[in-house]
């Protein structure tokens, strides 16, 4: 890790929330121009399903915020975690910042099929921006929609292994970084999850599960997993409620691959497209055994106390996975409520 990795990125870090400033209050209308201010010209935005890759800010705006904009009204973006670092992926040379939260807002006509509720929605996010001469110039945006779908009344899934749940910010309500944060700091939290990433790509040291899980977590870690999943607290409950299921529904999995991996503080995270593939041996979620490889865009955002990780948010794109599966959940939701 380079020693300038939580140099601060002042410039980097107000480019971003001056961003999120002028998107606070951007129409369906304006939103395109209000993107392109602050982004590349061939701009590369990753979407969840079903937004997927898009180019430019008029894709962008065509394709999420106009739709949004148009659908969920008064939207504040409620920020629970902020940080920006260099990416490990590429040797420690491009520089994003993470933002993390929610948007919240009325939800007052359809979209993606999801009938309005007239009522106070919350759509959980997360943010990676790659900053680049002054410019946003690549974006992973990833969004639960299934959990807000379960706000509406139309949950997607059956009953989840854990907790379904408007998830907090980080314990402390530390997560904010605005300010640079000691290097050392920053390398640590890093170590600490390439750490866990190499215990979890071996998915079995030989040890018990729960032992495994302990060299790296904390035993009162919270895990916020995206909705059809949920969130669990503790090792004992984590490995019973989703990682040990996660691991008997799957074979085949593929090595993790990131795009990015950064850290800064505390906090830290990385995304992938895909972060890996396996395939489905029955059961997790209700899914049969098949042949077809699932793929797994993950987007995973950490903190960490001492030499262990305490709390993990996680965004998997559920319904682009389903989708690898065979199974269009938008269409169908879409076909029933008749929007």
């Amino acid at each position: 890790m380079r020693d300038d990795v939580t140099i601060g990125f002042q410039a980097e870090k107000q480019l971003v929330r001056d961003h999120y400033a002028a998107l606070a209050h951007a129409t369906p209308g304006t939103v395109a121009e209000v993107l392109a201010e602050r982004t590349a010209p061939d701009w590369h935005w990753r979407g969840m399903h079903p937004f997927n890759d898009q180019s430019g800010a008029e894709a962008v705006a065509r394709s999420f915020w106009r739709p949004l904009l148009s659908s969920i009204n008064r939207i504040q973006r409620r920020e629970d975690i902020f940080f920006a670092g260099l990416n490990e992926m590429d040797g420690f040379e491009g520089r994003w910042v993470v933002s993390m939260g929610h948007l919240m807002g009325l939800f007052d006509a359809p979209w993606l099929g999801i009938r309005p509720t007239g009522k106070i929605v919350m759509l959980r996010y997360c943010e990676f921006n790659r900053i680049e001469q002054g410019k946003i110039a690549e974006t992973a945006c990833f969004c639960d929609i299934p959990h807000l779908m379960a706000q509406a009344g139309q949950d997607p899934f059956a009953p989840a292994t854990a907790a379904h749940l408007v998830q907090p910010g980080p314990m402390g309500h530390g997560g904010l970084l605005y300010e640079g944060q000691p290097p050392e700091q920053g390398a640590a939290t890093l170590a600490a999850i390439n750490a866990m990433i190499g215990d979890l790509g071996t998915w079995g040291l030989g040890l018990p599960l729960e032992e495994e899980l302990a060299r790296t977590w904390a035993d009162d870690m919270i895990w916020w997993g995206p909705h059809g999943v949920g969130a669990t607290y503790t090792i004992e409950r984590y490995a019973k409620q989703h990682s040990g299921p996660f691991r008997a529904g799957f074979t085949d999995r593929a090595k993790t691959k990131h795009l990015a991996r950064l850290a800064e503080g505390h906090f830290g995270g990385f995304f992938g497209w895909p972060n890996f593939t396996a395939r489905p041996t029955g059961g997790f979620m209700g899914l049969p055994a098949t042949d077809k490889l699932a793929e797994f865009r993950v987007i995973d955002i950490y903190r960490r106390d001492g030499d262990k990780l305490v709390e993990n948010w996680v965004f998997i794109d559920m319904l682009h996975m389903m989708k690898t599966q065979g199974v269009d959940v938008l269409d169908r939701m879409a076909r029933i409520s008749g929007t």
